[in-house]
């Protein structure tokens, strides 16, 4: 089965994904041109897309199931910053051969686990035989109450900043893919290891953290390009300056583990990207119900800084307050 070709595009669909489309009637089984989508009364939809492509995003020999993940947590994180609860998403596929029956099956399987760890359906897309990388772009969609999306732009000075989980974890993930040998040089056990490439390859949005975000959060985005570049974007949206505590980020003991062994800085932790975890700004008469919903929610939050006054700037600073500089913020497709 592994080396047998699919033979059609009706094969594929009728196969492979249509199975993903169980639970969600809009989608017709994929046997009509569109879907329908109505979202629950006075709920308004939220859209967001993003893409993953073999080379860029994923290494072109990587697991196809953690492939299917990735491209569909990747959206569900921008949904989570948003407060709004998963629905559905549409697939662009595009292959540059027919797939391999067990290729695509593993894939699908990787789809049908984010599925049911983000709570959403396939209900629709298109898939293509193009020249070049494996590229799957993904459009989710989620609903919020209407009028009550959690803008990245509506930060205000004396804000409470926050993140959730921790961060650098899949810049150091992706630095030990390049560098086996970095895992005995940091003394990072088999369990470190494989916590570190799974933030890498299978990352998990904080998507229960999405109610409390709605509830108690002025502002918020995703942390996807890297921290600092991300919390400059929420700055610049909201016309203010800020601060990050570089001391008060939450590290995982590998992430410490490593830069105790220099082996890696802070600094490329803070700029690393990709960490798929949530950034929101806080006023000050919310922070107490925001940490008690948190952990009511089992999503760990960590107060890092604060915005401020735009003429006060934005910093990064280091525990004695000395500003840290960087030779990159974050993830730039079109810088070197």
């Amino acid at each position: 089965m592994a080396s047998e070709k699919i033979d059609s595009e009706e094969a594929m669909i009728g196969a492979f994904f249509a199975p993903l489309t169980r639970g969600f009637a809009g989608a017709f089984d994929l046997t009509d041109d569109c879907a329908a989508i109505t979202p629950e009364p006075g709920c308004d939809l939220i859209v967001t897309t993003d893409a993953v492509v073999a080379g860029v995003h994923v290494f072109a020999d990587e697991d196809p199931g953690a492939i299917a993940w990735k491209a569909l947590a990747v959206n569900i994180s921008d949904l989570t910053a948003k407060g709004a609860a998963p629905r559905a998403y549409l697939m662009m596929l595009s292959l540059p051969e027919a797939p391999e029956r067990g290729w695509l099956h593993a894939f699908c399987e990787g789809l049908r686990a984010a599925q049911e760890a983000f709570g959403c359906h396939l209900v629709g897309g298109d898939t293509d035989r193009v020249p070049g990388r494996l590229s799957v772009a993904i459009t989710a969609m989620g609903s919020v109450p209407s009028g009550r999306m959690v803008r990245r732009g509506a930060a205000r000075p004396g804000d409470h900043l926050y993140v959730s989980g921790t961060i650098g974890d899949a810049a150091l993930g992706l630095a030990l893919r390049k560098d086996p040998g970095l895992a005995g040089r940091c003394r990072l056990d088999p369990d470190m290891v494989a916590a570190l490439d799974a933030a890498y390859a299978r990352p998990r949005p904080p998507v229960a953290l999405a109610p409390v975000l709605l509830a108690h959060a002025r502002a918020a985005m995703d942390v996807s390009d890297g921290l600092v570049k991300d919390f400059s974007r929420m700055c610049r949206a909201s016309g203010a300056g800020g601060c990050i505590d570089a001391a008060r980020v939450p590290l995982s003991p590998a992430a410490r583990a490593a830069i105790a062994a220099s082996e890696i800085a802070l600094e490329d932790l803070l700029s690393g990207g990709e960490d798929y975890q949530a950034l929101a700004a806080v006023a000050p008469d919310s922070a107490a119900d925001f940490e008690s919903a948190a952990a009511a929610a089992a999503m760990p939050v960590t107060r890092i800084g604060a915005v401020a006054e735009p003429e006060a700037g934005f910093h990064v600073v280091d525990v004695d307050r000395r500003p840290l500089t960087f030779t990159r913020t974050g993830w730039d497709h079109f810088q070197p």
